[in-house]
């Protein structure tokens, strides 16, 4: 299952466009507390999953980790969840501390 890739500037574009977009974390507690990005949710728990899953399909989801690889399996299990606007952030956080928000730690 494909699932596009939004660059760190596209996924800045695309939220502004999409005010009702979810900027998702798929990463430990322990990393968003460590380094994270403005407005973006956590959702490492069943409890979380369960609260993206009650919003409407149409949705945009845009899903990020460290690099971008967990949050791609993410996306994928959200897309086979029903959800029709699924995207992965392209590198990750790592990529938008190097490309957006460098007062973002890298870690």
């Amino acid at each position: 299952m494909e699932i596009p890739e939004l660059s760190p500037a596209e996924t800045v574009e695309f939220l502004k466009s999409h005010p009702e977009a979810k900027l998702l974390d798929v990463r430990t507690e322990e990393e968003y507390e460590t380094a994270r990005i403005k407005g973006a949710v956590l959702i490492n728990s069943p409890a979380k999953a369960e609260e993206i899953l009650a919003l409407p399909k149409e949705t945009p989801l845009v899903f990020h980790c460290h690099h971008g690889m967990k949050s791609l399996q993410a996306a994928i299990w959200f897309r086979q969840k029903g959800f029709t606007q699924v995207f992965n952030l392209a590198g990750g956080i790592d990529a938008w501390s190097h490309e957006v928000d460098p007062s973002v730690p890298i870690y």
